[in-house]
């Protein structure tokens, strides 16, 4: 069969007007796709700005409340709250602290919304030595930090939380937390692992925010390889059957064809994170004048959307939210 080309075939006539490519387009992004990551810092009484990501702040819990019906006035339905604590200490004690910042924090936006409250469940913010696990000897325990797992889990659910995010990528933390969560009675709190999480040079910026730099080392033996696509399946399905409800890769813009993969792969809901470094790239890049802030914004999240994702974690989600509000 021959195939028809120029000039019968026209692709621009697809493309002449906004309508008419509104009307033909493939990918569609709501504001029911988005995410927004908050920080509460129990050490601060006002909003303090975060300078590498120009425009993102952590809030006092005072503020919590305005900060959450702010984000739900724009129309997004969910928020994933990570906490910084007054003192930090070798276990994280105050990732499970039953008045940990986080646990209220959850607590005020649940009184003030019906956002949907996600919760990070790791011990970097947490810890005086910056890593997402118990330390013996400079070496990053799996097992035993299991349990203080299954503890934030459950203080977290005990606050309120309706999803818990664990981003630690220690071995069978999914199936640790799940198991603490039906054991305390929560069967309905869902878990969104951080399934593919790569040790990546974009997280720079919130490691500035929540002070989780760590103080020896780094994060390679626990967090994936870049280089790495097969082994991020092999995480995904081992999550899912430790009782994963949802996936997440992160970051986002790098990582594209993992998201790809997950969604061809697995039939549950799938996340990405686009996270601070991919923020402060394009906040960067507009306030040099080198690009449009919106279109990139935009155009980034379309990218990850198209991928695969059902769920976009980012930083920009009040931003889009308005966006796309003005394009209805």
């Amino acid at each position: 069969m021959m195939t028809v080309m120029f000039p019968e075939v026209r692709m621009r006539r697809l493309r002449r007007t906004p309508t008419m490519r509104r009307l033909v387009r493939e990918t569609i992004i709501s504001v029911d796709d988005l995410v927004l990551p908050l920080f509460v810092d129990d050490r601060i009484d006002a909003p303090r700005d975060i300078e590498a990501m120009p425009g993102v702040r952590a809030y006092p819990l005072s503020m919590m409340a305005d900060v959450a019906r702010d984000a739900e006035s724009a129309g997004l339905p969910a928020v994933l709250l990570f906490g910084v604590p007054m003192e930090k200490d070798g276990r994280g004690s105050q990732a499970y602290a039953t008045e940990g910042v986080a646990q209220r924090a959850v607590a005020d936006v649940k009184d003030a919304t019906e956002l949907v409250v996600m919760t990070d469940l790791c011990l970097c913010e947490y810890t005086s030595h910056g890593h997402c696990g118990l330390v013996d000897g400079g070496e990053v325990l799996n097992d035993e930090t299991l349990e203080l797992y299954a503890d934030i889990a459950v203080s977290q659910a005990d606050a309120g939380a309706d999803v818990i995010a664990p981003s630690g990528m220690m071995d069978g933390m999914v199936g640790a937390i799940r198991g603490a969560l039906d054991a305390n009675g929560y069967h309905g709190v869902a878990i969104m692992s951080y399934a593919a999480k790569y040790a990546s040079a974009f997280y720079g910026p919130f490691r500035e925010c929540v002070l989780s730099t760590p103080s020896f080392g780094d994060r390679r033996s626990y967090q994936m390889d870049p280089a790495n696509a097969r082994e991020a399946l092999k995480e995904m399905e081992l999550d899912l059957r430790e009782g994963a409800d949802m996936l997440m890769v992160k970051p986002a813009l790098p990582y594209l064809d993992i998201i790809r993969d997950a969604r061809q792969a697995f039939d549950v809901p799938v996340a990405a994170y686009s996270v601070s470094g991919e923020y402060s790239m394009i906040a960067a890049a507009a306030a040099n004048g080198w690009i449009d802030l919106h279109q990139a914004m935009m155009e980034s999240l379309l990218s990850i959307k198209r991928a695969g994702a059902d769920i976009i974690i980012t930083y920009y989600a009040k931003d889009a939210a308005v966006e796309l509000g003005a394009m209805r």
